[in-house]
């Protein structure tokens, strides 16, 4: 009994150590450094009307940092190259407060030797899941998350979906998490998870229950997390709730292939006659290989070479910024030419469906 007791203080201690690290305090006072050394003003969007706005779709390459100052600087310079580009919208990648748990003694020695998994047994024992080291986390993930993308979305003035963390709930369960920020810096959306990797429920993650979109300046913006994009069902919610923009953050754990990438956001913009925006994690760690090609995406007839593509980064291994604007305005009117959601016989999926679910969830 008395070693546990000693055991929870020592958790209990080293958690107050890490979120000490990483105090808010610390972290704005960071940011006003980085601020003093802007070099370079932003472009101004060349579109004009209120139905325009200019995206961006940002790439980061995964890799675990000691200090947290290592971890903002990182997100500092990819908002200020997409801000320098006149980015209105920045969206982030999945898992991006990954990094993060490079803060844990001995973590590092482990991450290139075998999967997560194993590494969380060997610091923390046997029987401890994955998720208990996320849960255990939590308090300083969102520390870190929340107090970084505010104060990046209120400095440089943007809308931000600042990707995904993994962390636990008041209900006690642990759920892949994202957050869409305003330029005022205060958190107006938030996503969980809907489709789990069995990665990840083999790690103990929960599945979240509900598909959101939110009404900003920039459009009517939803954020499904990675998986979620493999189905059509969605993309379909989120279209039939409004949504011009779905954002797709993502961390593909598999060597990068053109057609099997096609299963995800490119159909489902086409399908759903949205703008989509795919922002990849990136990277080796833990056995895992990260890859994929941020980008954003249109319906063909509104991209200039009718491939549906806007812009995307040259490298499915690399760092990357691309932006592109969208014209919401266009995309009414081509969704009134082509009412593909508005052609769906209704009647027939209400009957089907339902039941074809419930057999397949038996």
């Amino acid at each position: 009994m008395l070693r546990r007791i000693l055991a929870g203080l020592q958790e209990k201690a080293f958690l107050g150590y890490l979120l000490w690290k990483t105090r808010p305090a610390l972290i704005r006072q960071y940011l006003d450094r980085l601020d003093k050394k802007k070099t370079k003003k932003p472009i101004r969007p060349a579109t004009t009307g209120d139905r325009k706005v200019r995206v961006a779709a940002v790439q980061v390459e995964l890799r675990l940092v000691e200090d947290v100052r290592e971890y903002v600087k990182i997100m500092y310079k990819m908002v200020e190259e997409a801000w320098q580009q006149g980015a209105q919208l920045v969206a982030f990648p999945e898992d991006i407060t990954l990094p993060l748990i490079g803060m844990l003694p001995g973590i590092n020695d482990l991450s290139s030797r075998g999967a997560l998994n194993e590494a969380v047994e060997t610091l923390a024992g046997p029987g401890v899941k994955v998720a208990d080291i996320f849960n255990y986390l939590s308090p300083v993930t969102r520390q870190v998350y929340h107090t970084t993308f505010s104060e990046l979305a209120r400095r440089f003035g943007a809308y931000l979906m600042g990707g995904s963390m993994v962390v636990g709930t008041a209900e006690g369960k642990v759920v892949n998490q994202a957050w869409l920020f305003n330029p005022e810096g205060e958190a107006v959306g938030k996503q969980e998870k809907a489709h789990l990797l069995p990665l990840e429920a083999q790690w103990g993650l929960s599945c979240g229950d509900s598909l959101r979109v939110y009404s900003t300046e920039v459009g009517n913006v939803a954020f499904p997390i990675c998986m979620d994009a493999t189905y059509f069902e969605t993309f379909r919610i989120v279209a039939f709730k409004g949504a011009e923009i779905v954002i797709i953050p993502s961390a593909n754990p598999e060597e990068y292939n053109f057609w099997k990438a096609l299963r995800g956001i490119w159909p489902r913009v086409q399908e759903s006659q949205v703008y989509g925006i795919s922002s990849c994690l990136v990277g080796s760690i833990f056995g895992y290989t990260l890859t994929g090609r941020s980008g954003i995406f249109a319906p063909i007839a509104l991209t200039p070479n009718r491939d549906g593509i806007l812009a995307q980064v040259e490298h499915p291994d690399k760092p990357g910024v691309v932006v592109a604007d969208l014209d919401l305005e266009a995309l009414k009117e081509e969704r009134l030419r082509h009412p593909r959601l508005d052609s769906i016989n209704r009647e027939l999926c209400a009957r089907y469906l339902p039941a074809l679910y419930d057999y397949f969830s038996c």
